[in-house]
């Protein structure tokens, strides 16, 4: 079972004041550069790009496995890359 406070991702994008879908773009690109099970951990700001990237992550087939909130309203998120 995973541990997610204690989580140590593999990479991370500080992806705030990035605009969509180029915040997108880039977490799938980092993605793809990763093996499947590694853990991308990517910095977003609120409002648009917390509405529209988790959905694309997910729907490229990986696995959200935590958000958290940061004190300046942004959000970080743990994403492991699965197969395909």
């Amino acid at each position: 079972m995973l541990n997610e406070g204690k989580l140590t991702p593999d990479r991370t994008l500080d992806l705030r004041t990035v605009l969509c879908p180029i915040n997108f773009v880039r977490a799938k690109l980092t993605l793809e550069e990763m093996t499947s099970g590694q853990v991308l951990e990517v910095i977003l700001d609120d409002g648009e790009p917390m509405r529209n990237v988790p959905r694309s992550i997910k729907s490229e087939g990986h696995t959200i496995i935590n958000v958290l909130k940061l004190p300046d309203d942004s959000y970080r998120l743990l994403i492991r890359k699965e197969e395909g």
